[in-house]
């Protein structure tokens, strides 16, 4: 079997399309110098909710990793405002800087980044913890939103 491309290289690509669209296409700059700077709270927010899923994970004893057979379902901490925090924090992530390189164009590949997590991993991901977990996860499904 191949090896599959992880979130985070996605993350990693995004952020250089949105840089690289800011930098060719710079637009409308929608906010103003130094109020960019206040990207760095959902960037960091982001950091966060990825970090914290991550130890989630870690101290269930269960992969982190897409494709790969979770052992545990994780309800607790971060994975009780959401059922994807890492993607959620990815997206919080482009959003922050988006915010901070100010121009209206960086924007556009934030829902792209979404999608693509929802359909590539997010739906994949899901459909595997039904199968595998059974009632436990139809259960948590229907108390905790997919995103937010």
């Amino acid at each position: 079997m191949g090896r599959k491309v992880l979130p985070p290289t996605y993350l990693l690509v995004a952020i250089m399309i949105m840089l690289a669209l800011h930098l060719v296409f710079p637009v409308i700059k929608v906010i103003p110098t130094p109020w960019n700077i206040l990207g760095i709270v959902p960037l960091a927010c982001g950091v966060a909710l990825n970090l914290a899923a991550d130890k989630a994970f870690r101290e269930a004893g269960t992969t982190v990793k897409p494709f790969e057979e979770s052992t545990v379902l994780v309800t607790s901490g971060v994975f009780r405002l959401s059922r994807n925090p890492m993607y959620l924090g990815y997206v919080l992530i482009l959003i922050g800087i988006a915010i901070m390189v100010r121009s209206l164009v960086p924007y556009v590949v934030i829902p792209v980044f979404a999608v693509l997590m929802d359909r590539i991993f997010i739906s994949v991901e899901e459909g595997m913890l039904a199968g595998n977990l059974g009632q436990a996860w139809s259960a948590y499904a229907e108390k905790v939103r997919r995103w937010i």
